[in-house]
């Protein structure tokens, strides 16, 4: 009997129906200083110095958090409304989108101030950095377009206009391409940053108004956020054709991809952390959705220790100001 009813739990388990979590376990809550109950945005990781870049919106700061510690650096203010958050290796800067005053904003992590603000076109948002040819792809989502800074130079070069709103871009760095989402036409953009020509617009088939954008460079897959049909959909590169659609809550926002793991994580507004498993190029499966807070619509993953970073504004409807930091698990890993 016993062995009976374990191989009928056996698929709630895999798939997150349990009381227990399965894929990630929170093991630090690291408060921070801004104004609680403001929107963050934004995060990612500075594999050089093991820290943390967080984007306070609401407030316009930067949070550098420690990872090794879970401490708080510094908090950088005098970021109006930031929400994408891009760092540069070796120059030790970091590119902020600054939609409160529309500027790109480049701040040098080693004096931890704002050294300049490059005007740019409306809504500033997500952006990607292209190692090999030194420069950051920032989407001016409001203004359909994509301005293009010369890292080296710490100039704007170029901005490419397009026939939709703009959403994330992200870099291949195999195929050593950019792609950016174009969400009121349903399709995905390919720039070549070489000379930032566009190679090709191509339609995704299944799916409606893609923001998120993560990429296996590797694979030559893209992990889109498609809100409109509330699935994330694998598109291939090469191919440009949709392989499959996965469901997703309500209000997903920002997908991250960790190699090492093959997991796909997306943060989704509406009280959940999506968890999706690549079995190989061709076949994933989604693991749970893992409860959160609500309005939580991002999170960064840092691929050295596969530890998952999601801010908080609330605590079951109360204000914080916080970073919660998970450890993810192997279960559901084949």
């Amino acid at each position: 009997m016993r062995e009976m009813i374990l191989r009928a739990l056996a698929p709630l388990l895999l798939f997150g129906c349990s009381v227990e979590a399965q894929t990630l376990r929170k093991v630090a809550a690291i408060e921070l200083p801004g104004p609680k109950g403001e929107r963050f945005d934004y995060l990612t990781i500075d594999d050089e110095d093991h820290w943390l870049l967080s984007a306070h919106l609401g407030p316009g700061i930067l949070y550098v958090i420690d990872a090794r510690t879970n401490k708080l650096v510094k908090a950088i203010s005098g970021l109006p409304r930031i929400t994408g958050v891009e760092y540069v290796p070796v120059l030790r800067k970091v590119y902020t989108s600054n939609w409160g005053e529309e500027k790109i904003g480049v701040v040098d992590l080693r004096s931890m101030t704002v050294v300049k603000r490059h005007a740019t076109a409306d809504k500033p948002n997500g952006s990607t950095y292209t190692e090999p040819f030194h420069k950051v792809y920032v989407s001016d989502t409001l203004e359909e377009a994509v301005a293009i800074v010369d890292v080296q130079k710490d100039e704007i070069l170029k901005t490419l206009d397009f026939k939709s709103e703009t959403g994330m871009p992200q870099y291949d760095s195999v195929g050593r391409k950019v792609y950016v989402n174009l969400r009121n036409t349903n399709e995905v953009a390919e720039i070549d940053p070489a000379n930032d020509s566009v190679l090709g617009i191509y339609p995704i088939e299944g799916c409606r108004y893609n923001h998120g954008m993560a990429i296996d460079s590797v694979h030559h897959r893209a992990f889109l956020l498609c809100n409109g049909t509330r699935t994330l959909t694998i598109f291939d590169l090469d191919t440009h054709k949709s392989l499959v659609h996965l469901p997703l809550p309500a209000g997903a926002d920002v997908v991250k991809f960790d190699p090492g793991l093959g997991r796909i994580y997306v943060a989704c507004s509406s009280g959940f952390i999506s968890v999706f498993q690549q079995d190989d190029a061709n076949h994933y499966r989604k693991l749970e959705d893992f409860p959160v807070q609500k309005m939580v619509h991002s999170l960064a993953v840092d691929t050295a220790t596969h530890r998952v970073y999601a801010p908080e504004q609330q605590e079951d409807g109360k204000p914080v100001a916080r970073m919660i930091v998970y450890e993810a698990s192997s279960v559901g890993k084949r």
